[in-house]
């Protein structure tokens, strides 16, 4: 990607405000690499593992506890720089200091950490996970090496056996000659020949300080001299073997110690590169969430790339973070910038009051396609961008006196290289298009550029004060007006970008807001033709109307929202208080049948009771049952009436063949004719009747004959040689041709749409009952069966209940 423009646009400021979020020096040195990439999949898949880390961040500060959902935080912080101890492990017989050792043990051991956590998250984070699994297991390494560095980089006595005896041994030694010494204090404490009475230190050798005029008094060895030779510092010839035997001792030690760093540095050089590779792996994690805090801090977003074939550029209130920064040190807000072109209209020309924002929009625009394609989110409540070739930008004073060019000439050379490589994927930035010269020559320039760059279908913002501009911006296709506004009452700009029409300059009233005397102010507007106020006060006018539209458009668009909620809420409280209506409605219902069927069933009884009118006792049971089963259905069908939406679709037309339910009918019917007199007529089983389409109470699904029964069931019609389907009587036959009969009649009663059937077997031996009970347990279309009434039958006849059909 050619980003020469990235400094321009603030792009390393921008990774030093990142930097903020980094503490290694490894992942600053990732950071150091960030730069805007022409790889398409390579930035869409750094973007998804930044979003991705975002998701886990987020998640980490919701609570630390283990709770459903949870992340545990990752640690970056107080991470060593391990560069040049991973390259001295490249180095074959060169061993790591104690605190290399110990520097490059804890990098192994927080990366250990960090990789069992993204493992154990790997379902909800599976991009991190993958970093993770390019960390090695080094634990094994970590637990064999445990315990042998102290936290100053010395090796601990324990580090080796050997090591352990040489350092008792040594401090048995110096025991021995510190006695020594202080049996040669005693001895002498009243001769005047010691300076003071304390064993010291010097050349790695005990030594005591004598005064420098009785040296002659002490047999031994000079060490050292104070600095003002009062005081010289002898090794008494009593301690010097003791001394000569210490030395030899802190020798042994030296050697064991550097054998012991070197045999660390072999096993750490065997896992050489699973090392390095660990180190880098860590440092991009680092960056990874680095991105994450940034953006949490500054609420920022994920920017999305447009389709190639259809580039949009579309961000909602962006703000740039630079400025962003710097206004929150001073407890102010940034005013966001919204904006949106569409591949049809590519080009917008930005026009407006001094320091009222056109500069800080382009860069805003020009720093977010930057980021975008450097993996980084933007701070932005939504941001669509193509993805770009180039990002090109002529912003600021390029004026050099070094290479002998003006404002103009550079702004011309910048102009020249920028149309040397723009093309249909770039985005071009220009800022004051056609400064610096005559505005009439300087405004034809600036046209010709801009409409240079709209023939090669580039992307451009560019901010002018030029009539010229703003007139081919309104009358060319694929070119957008756009002005910051200003408030003519405070004299200062409001920084808000409105489209579709361009702005005045007002440059009079920024001279005097900082503070230009008024009667020159009052002079310049005197010098103004009648041409150009009529153009200021045109354009002025233009932006008060869209202003007010825009405030209309606003008005209604919360007005809207706020009837919505007033519909959502009005719903759903008509909702609950139905809901407990029909609630109350079915109590009341279960009790009224509940005493219904008490009161019928005693009468029944008492009826029984004499023995007499026992065919009037059935007819009324089944009456009881039918009168039951018709007023619930009724119920049912208010209920269901009840609980429709008005807001939902009327009951579809009648047409013939539909399958419908009837209010009183307990059988699904299909409607076969329309008739002229508006009724219909249908068919519930094998009765025909003539209704009333208000009687329709359901229009019914189709139902498939294969989802009728169970699989492996088929039914065949076939004439039924006369007799009930309601009971059957099998008195007198084999157990095998009554099973087959029942079967037989099973099928044609529920083909009849009958519910509940009688079965006569009688008593005898209870064969036939038994054979028949075993049938009817497995068979498909039984609810249930139980012993008759003694009314009806007793245990000579079985009661069966058919399942629904339909």
């Amino acid at each position: 990607m050619n980003f020469t423009s990235a400094g321009l646009l603030e792009f390393d400021a921008l990774k030093a405000l990142l930097g903020r979020f980094v503490s290694s020096p490894g992942g600053h040195a990732e950071l150091d690499c960030i730069e805007p990439s022409s790889e398409r999949a390579v930035v869409e898949e750094t973007l998804a593992e930044t979003e991705e880390a975002i998701a886990y961040h987020t998640a980490s500060l919701q609570t630390q506890t283990t709770s459903r959902g949870a992340a545990i935080r990752l640690r970056f912080d107080q991470l060593p720089d391990v560069q040049e101890h991973v390259a001295k492990l490249q180095i074959g017989g060169v061993p790591l200091e104690g605190m290399e050792i110990r520097e490059l043990l804890a990098l192994l051991d927080r990366a250990t950490e960090i990789r069992a956590i993204l493992l154990a998250a790997q379902d909800r984070y599976p991009r991190l996970a993958q970093y993770a699994n390019r960390v090695a297991e080094f634990r094994p390494l970590l637990k064999e090496l445990s315990g042998k560095i102290e936290p100053d980089g010395s090796l601990s006595d324990h580090a080796s056996v050997a090591l352990h005896r040489i350092r008792r041994d040594m401090e048995r030694q110096q025991r021995s000659i510190e006695q020594s010494l202080e049996r040669f204090l005693r001895a002498h404490r009243d001769e005047g020949i010691l300076q003071d009475e304390y064993v010291t230190f010097r050349n790695e050798r005990y030594v005591l300080p004598i005064v420098a005029g009785q040296r002659r008094k002490v047999d031994g060895i000079i060490h050292a001299a104070s600095g003002t030779g009062h005081t010289l510092f002898i090794e008494p010839l009593e301690t010097v073997g003791l001394n000569n035997d210490l030395v030899r001792l802190r020798e042994e030690e030296m050697r064991e110690v550097y054998r012991i760093l070197a045999e660390i540095t072999d096993r750490l050089r065997g896992a050489a590169s699973d090392i390095a590779l660990s180190v880098k792996v860590l440092a991009k994690l680092e960056l990874l969430f680095a991105k994450a805090r940034f953006a949490a801090d500054f609420d920022c977003v994920i920017p999305r790339f447009s389709p190639e074939s259809q580039p949009r550029l579309a961000v909602v209130r962006a703000r740039h973070p630079l400025l962003a920064d710097v206004f929150r040190r001073q407890r102010k807000a940034v005013v966001p910038l919204t904006l949106t072109l569409e591949p049809a209209q590519r080009i917008l020309l930005i026009s407006g009051p001094n320091t009222g924002g056109k500069t800080v929009a382009l860069k805003t625009v020009g720093l977010f396609a930057l980021m975008a394609q450097s993996g980084i989110p933007v701070p932005a409540d939504t941001a669509e961008l193509p993805f770009f070739d180039e990002v090109l930008a002529d912003i600021g004073d390029q004026q050099s006196i070094e290479q002998s060019l003006s404002s103009f000439s550079a702004h011309i050379v910048r102009i020249r290289e920028i149309l040397e490589q723009h093309g249909p994927r770039s985005l071009v930035l220009l800022d004051e298009l056609g400064r610096a010269t005559d505005p009439d020559e300087g405004g034809a320039l600036g046209v010709a550029i801009v409409d240079r760059l709209r023939r090669a279908g580039s992307f451009a913002l560019a901010s002018t004060h030029l009539l010229a501009p703003k007139i081919y911006g309104a009358s060319t296709p694929g070119v957008l007006n756009g002005s910051m506004s200003f408030d003519e009452e405070t004299l200062e700009p409001t920084y808000v970008l409105r489209t579709g029409v361009p702005g005045a300059s007002a440059g009079l009233h920024i001279a005097q807001r900082l503070g230009l005397p008024v009667d020159l102010i009052e002079q310049a507007r005197s010098r103004l033709s009648t041409a150009q106020r009529d153009l200021g006060h045109f354009l002025k006018l233009l932006e008060d109307r869209l202003g007010s539209a825009a405030r209309m458009e606003a008005e209604a668009g919360a007005l809207k929202q706020a009837l919505e909620q007033e519909r959502a809420s009005l719903a759903a409280l008509w909702e609950k208080r139905e809901a407990a209506k029909i609630r109350e409605l079915e109590r009341r219902t279960e009790e009224v049948l509940s005493q219904f069927e008490s009161r019928a069933h005693q009468t029944i009884d008492r009826i029984a009771e004499s023995g007499e009118q026992r065919k009037f006792t059935e007819q009324s049971l089944r009456r009881v049952a039918q009168t039951k089963r018709e007023l619930r259905e009724e119920i049912e069908a208010t209920v269901g009436a009840t609980q429709r939406n008005p807001d939902q679709p009327a009951k579809p037309a009648l047409t013939e063949g539909m399958r419908v339910k009837l209010r009183g009918v307990r059988e699904p019917a299909r409607v076969r004719r329309l008739l002229h007199n508006g009724a219909l007529e249908v068919e519930a089983g094998f009765m025909k009747l003539q209704v009333d389409p208000n009687d329709v109470i359901e229009v019914l699904p189709e139902t498939p004959a294969s989802a009728r029964f169970s699989k492996g069931i088929s039914v065949h019609m076939a004439p039924r040689e006369g007799g009930s389907f309601r009971e059957i009587n099998v008195i007198g036959r084999r157990a095998d041709e009554a099973v087959e009969a029942v079967e037989k009649f099973l099928d044609s009663a529920a083909l009849a749409s009958v519910m509940q059937t009688r079965i006569v077997h009688g008593h005898g031996k209870g064969i036939l009952k038994s054979a028949i009970a075993t049938m009817l347990k497995t068979h498909p279309l039984v609810e249930k069966f139980y012993d008759a009434i003694p009314q009806e039958g007793g245990s000579g006849a079985t009661i069966v209940e058919l399942r629904e059909m339909g």
